[in-house]
C-alpha cells in the first residue's frame, strides 16, 4: 500500500485501517512504545474527573458506533 492508497481511501476506510495498525502495535510482542509524558498527564485528568463524576463513559461499541455514524454523516 503507499502513500497515494491511502490518499484516496474514504475516511471509513482509513480509520479501520488505523485501527488494525493500533491494534497490532498493542499486540506485537517484544516492542515498547515509549508515550509522550502529556499522555499520562491526560491520562490522570480523565481519571480524575472520571472519580468525581464530571466525565461519563460508554461501552467501547457504542462509542465505536457513534464515531462511525458521525464520520458518515459529513
Amino acid at each position: 500500500m503507499t502513500t497515494v492508497d491511502i490518499v484516496s481511501m474514504p475516511v471509513s476506510e482509513k480509520l479501520k485501517l488505523m485501527e488494525s495498525l493500533w491494534d497490532s502495535l498493542c499486540t506485537q510482542s517484544g516492542s515498547s512504545v515509549e508515550l509522550p509524558a502529556w499522555h499520562g498527564a491526560v491520562l490522570e485528568q480523565r481519571l480524575r474527573r472520571l472519580a468525581s463524576g464530571d466525565e461519563t463513559v460508554s461501552p467501547w461499541n457504542e462509542a465505536k458506533e457513534r464515531i462511525r455514524a458521525q464520520i458518515k454523516s459529513h
